[in-house]
C-alpha cells in the first residue's frame, strides 16, 4: 500500500503526464487534421505519421519530466523500449481508429479523441512499469526525474 507521500509523487506524476500528453494531443491532431484535410492523406496514414511525432515530442519530456529515468539501462536501451511500447500505442491507435470510422461511422477527428485517451492510460501504465527506475527499498514508489538527460 502506498503511503501519503507516495500517494502525493504518484498523482503529481500522473498530473504532469496529463500536461505532456495534452500537448503531445495537440501536435497529433493538428497534424493528424493537416495531413488529411489539406493534403488529402489517408486518415490512417495521416493518424500514423501524427502519432509518430506526438511520440517523439512526447519521449523527451517523459523522460526529462515525468519518469525517472532507469540508470541501470542505457539510453539507447530505454529509447527502444519505448519505441516498441510506442509502437504498441500505434497499433491500438490504429485499431480504434479502423473499428471507429470504418465499422462504426464515426468521424475521424471524434474517433481520434476517444483512441487518444485510450493509448494515453496505455502509455502511463506501460512507461511507469518499463521505463521508471525502481526503488530497492519502496517498489512502488514514485520518485523525480533525471534532470540531466
Amino acid at each position: 500500500m502506498l503511503d501519503k507521500a507516495s500517494i502525493k509523487k504518484l498523482v503529481n506524476q500522473i498530473l504532469k503526464f496529463g500536461v505532456v500528453g495534452g500537448l503531445a494531443f495537440v501536435i497529433d491532431y493538428s497534424i493528424l487534421i493537416l495531413l488529411t484535410e489539406v493534403f488529402e492523406i489517408n486518415y490512417l496514414v495521416s493518424s500514423a505519421i501524427s502519432f509518430t511525432c506526438s511520440v517523439i515530442f512526447n519521449y523527451i519530456l517523459s523522460i526529462k519530466w515525468v519518469f525517472l529515468s532507469n540508470h541501470n539501462h542505457k539510453k539507447g536501451t530505454e529509447f527502444v523500449v519505448f519505441i516498441i511500447l510506442s509502437v504498441l500505442g500505434l497499433g491500438l491507435n490504429e485499431l480504434i481508429m479502423y473499428v471507429s470510422v470504418d465499422l462504426l461511422t464515426i468521424n475521424y477527428m471524434i474517433a481520434k479523441i476517444g483512441a487518444t485517451a485510450i493509448v494515453m492510460v496505455y502509455n502511463f501504465i506501460t512507461r511507469k512499469l518499463f521505463l521508471e527506475k525502481k526503488s530497492k527499498n519502496a517498489p512502488k514508489e514514485v520518485t523525480e526525474p533525471d534532470r540531466n538527460v
